[in-house]
């Protein structure tokens, strides 16, 4: 058997480091969802909802902003020193938010926390540092370490706010990131093909810009957290108001819901990569995605169907949050990976502010079926603009 066959000791081995990084990062965006805006409503001055949406926002409108410049750096000056620089712009807006008694300081801290934007360069890294034939496996390790943190999140989050606090909670952040520094120091090699040593130009950027095959993808990790945001908008007082289960609790749902859904995309895993359907996965994927918000609507009033509904969106959910990154690595060339990735998160990122602020509007005028049916019209755009994609099968 070819030694291509598997992934090396050292992708494995650096695939994990990097999803552990990854993980650490997206627990500055996970960790204060499910306790924020109560603690947020008593602080002096009694905060607007605007202003504790934006505190929860801005994270992703700054992420969005500089996803791009941080992109496009590491393609000139190297992934290593550019993570190291956003780490350190995290560990600070994590202080500054762990001092701050009123929401403005928070707002800044949050602001600052997103403008540490790591994501695409930590994908591109990745990337740099596996084969083409393994990158969907190393970017499914990723997906599994968000599926993972938002797991984790729902989890400890409520514990975590009893134990030390929401400053205290921020504070944590800042240690999690300093560890996440020492670890790309330390255990993550430097790429050995440097094709990062290059010029971007402004005909670079609108070229990425201009392709329809990476803008599908764009939009799809667009939709994905757009709708996935805008889901928890909702979901949280369905579990309250039909099943009657307190906020402290809500873990025990969402956490044997994501277990579960780990275990059912394997078969999604292996129909599309060992018998290379990687397209129809893909779309029965997106399918899935729609089904669940229908299904929210159908059993708005049941228990048991809003968990049944809640599984079949992280399985499609966890299959695309892997899918997407591996299949923009794989389009964009080798030497714009930093720049393709940059303008991939943007649009992530985009798509968490757009989604909480849409899901939170959208929730207190049309009520939550109106949300899930927000959500079900975007998805269905993205399968149908998906249904004429072309999969690339080897990058050359």
């Amino acid at each position: 058997m070819s030694n291509t066959t598997k992934m090396s000791s050292f992708e494995i081995r650096t695939s994990l480091f990097l999803a552990s990084v990854y993980g650490l990062r997206m627990l500055g965006m996970f960790l204060i969802l499910p306790i924020f805006a109560i603690y947020a409503s008593q602080l002096s001055g009694s905060p607007s909802q605007l202003q504790i949406g934006l505190a929860l926002g801005v994270y992703g409108l700054t992420q969005a902003i500089f996803q791009i410049p941080f992109g496009i750096s590491s393609d000139i000056i190297g992934r290593k020193k550019v993570i190291y620089f956003g780490l350190t712009i995290f560990i600070l807006g994590s202080l500054i938010a762990g001092v701050s008694t009123q929401i403005e300081g928070i707002i800044i801290g949050r602001a600052i926390q997103g403008a540490g934007a790591i994501s695409a360069v930590l994908t591109a890294l990745l990337a740099d540092l596996t084969r083409e034939e393994h990158r969907t496996k190393a970017m499914a390790i990723i997906g599994a370490s968000i599926g993972f943190t938002f797991a984790l999140s729902l989890v400890i989050s409520p514990w975590l706010n009893e134990a030390i606090g929401v400053p205290g909670i921020f504070f944590m952040m800042a240690v999690l990131s300093l560890m996440a520094f020492l670890l790309v120091r330390f255990c993550i090699p430097e790429p050995t093909r440097e094709s990062n040593k290059t010029s971007i130009t402004l005909k670079d950027f609108y070229s990425i810009l201009g392709r329809i095959d990476l803008g599908r993808l764009n939009l799809g990790i667009f939709v994905l957290h757009a709708t996935q945001i805008s889901m928890f908008m909702a979901v949280p007082f369905f579990l309250i108001s039909q099943g009657d289960i307190p906020l402290q609790d809500h873990w025990k749902v969402y956490l044997p819901v994501l277990l579960g859904s780990f275990i059912l995309i394997i078969p999604v895993i292996i129909f599309s990569e060992r018998l290379k359907q990687v397209k129809k996965a893909f779309l029965m994927s997106i399918l899935t995605l729609l089904t669940a918000q229908v299904s929210f609507i159908y059993f708005s009033n049941d228990l048991t169907g809003i968990i049944i509904s809640l599984l079949i969106y992280f399985v499609g959910f966890n299959f695309l949050e892997a899918s997407l990154p591996s299949l923009v690595s794989k389009i964009a060339p080798a030497n714009k990976k930093g720049l393709a990735l940059g303008v991939y998160n943007t649009s992530q990122s985009l798509g968490i502010f757009v989604g909480g602020s849409a899901g939170g509007l959208i929730t207190k005028f049309y009520g939550n079926s109106g949300t899930f049916l927000f959500c079900g019209v975007l998805i269905f755009i993205w399968f149908v603009l998906s249904l004429s994609m072309n999969i690339p099968t080897k990058k050359s």
